[in-house]
């Protein structure tokens, strides 16, 4: 469950200390009721703001409460979508990426989580033998956020045989379906255990996974998609040893097998960034998006990508790319400058990609890719700027300890 109460995002404690030190200096200017006046004014203000947050809390978990027990899939659809538009009430009230991230990982687990129960009862039969439901991409990542799509895999014990082969292909055609009912849309990728390549027992996916790092497969393109998506694998429901033993295997391969992780490396640093001539931001030239840029192609995610890249190669454990920024920097790889400016990085670029999906939901436009720079306050543009600059750094830093020719 999500703490009530959430840390101020990176850079808060700044503008916090900021905004004391005008309140102190501001102090000797006024008289004893005055001052005192002030100052009850700022404690009554934080306790409404505390107040908002609490209520959203409650308000979440009453639904969760009825997400454990609803049995109709049709009744699922609306609860999540009641946790959607909280989410973004709330996310429009604070500007919290963490508390967004945080919120809709954890009632997306409880939602998939229910999913699996009610597919099982569907079957004619209870699993033949212990499994789990695993995540890649965002929700790997807990990053998840207001529009999501399917990026699973089924994991099986190995002593069910060809039976627990055929019971799972048909539970996972099921699952998928029902997933899509209550809200998760089909991965476009084919990122589903419906797909042969997303499910499997223990031993097939060890085989699977040597046939990827050892480079087996004609299609390297699809290799190394798989690695970067695998890389993110997070625990969701059933069986959680059975999950950490496939995640240990995932992250023990890809450093074992360098010219996988170099493979990816180089795809990371390879990424374009929307900066221009004179480190100006590159915008669409002509066509539906002129003068925008897709902000998760062209910023975000090579942010991410890169991150995951250093993380990986240092045997960091956590997907969450903030704490994988954090545990770099505890171990050496990033100045605490550094760090701290990846954070703001990725707090700025989320916030807007959380913005622009808020777009799509309320039908103000179709896209949630696309962002005008130029339509951003002129601080917040600098910001974004900042942001693609840093990037650039880390993705040179990448290319040089790779030694990416």
């Amino acid at each position: 469950m999500p703490h009530q109460i959430y840390p101020p995002e990176p850079g808060d404690g700044e503008l916090l200390a900021e905004l004391l030190g005008e309140v102190h200096a501001f102090l000797p200017l006024l008289d004893r009721n005055e001052g005192k006046k002030l100052l009850e004014g700022l404690v009554w203000h934080g306790s409404e703001e505390l107040g908002k947050l609490r209520l959203y809390s409650g308000r979440e978990e009453t639904i969760i409460d009825r997400v454990r027990t609803e049995t109709d899939y049709a009744a699922l659809l609306k609860l999540h979508e009641e946790l959607n538009l909280l989410e973004m009430e709330r996310f429009l009230n604070f500007y919290s990426v963490t508390a967004l991230h945080e919120n809709c990982t954890w009632y997306r687990d409880a939602l998939a989580g229910r999913a699996l129960e009610l597919v099982a009862a569907e079957m004619p039969s209870p699993p033949p033998v212990p499994f789990a439901l695993v995540s890649m991409g965002s929700d790997g990542r807990e990053e998840q956020t207001l529009i999501t799509d399917q990026d699973y895999l089924i994991v099986y014990s190995d002593d069910g045989g060809t039976e627990a082969d055929g019971y799972f292909q048909e539970y996972s055609r099921i699952l998928v379906e029902r997933l899509a009912e209550i809200g998760f849309k089909k991965c476009s990728g084919g990122i589903m255990p419906v797909n042969d390549n997303w499910r499997g027992s223990l031993s097939q996916w060890q085989r699977r996974l040597h046939a990827i790092v050892r480079y087996e497969t004609e299609d390297y393109g699809k290799n190394m998609m798989d690695l970067i998506v695998l890389s993110d694998a997070r625990f969701v429901a059933g069986d959680a040893e059975l999950a950490g033993k496939l995640v240990s295997l995932i992250r023990s391969l890809l450093q074992d097998y360098f010219m996988a992780l170099w493979g990816m490396a180089k795809a990371a640093t390879e990424m374009k960034l929307a900066l221009g001539f004179l480190k100006r931001f590159w915008t669409e030239g002509s066509g539906e998006h002129k003068g925008s840029f897709n902000l998760k192609l062209l910023a975000w995610a090579p942010l991410v990508m890169n991150v995951r890249i250093l993380a990986i190669n240092q045997g960091i454990p956590a997907t969450s790319t903030v704490r994988r920024i954090e545990l770099l920097e505890q171990e050496h790889s990033f100045s605490a400058n550094m760090a701290r400016g990846l954070v703001a990085a990725y707090r700025i670029l989320t916030k807007h990609r959380i913005l622009l999906q808020i777009k799509v939901i309320k039908g103000i436009q179709n896209d949630a890719y696309y962002l005008n720079p130029y339509s951003l306050p002129s601080d917040e543009r600098e910001r974004m700027r900042q942001a693609l600059l840093l990037i650039e750094d880390l993705q040179k830093t990448i290319h040089t300890n790779f030694s990416i020719v």
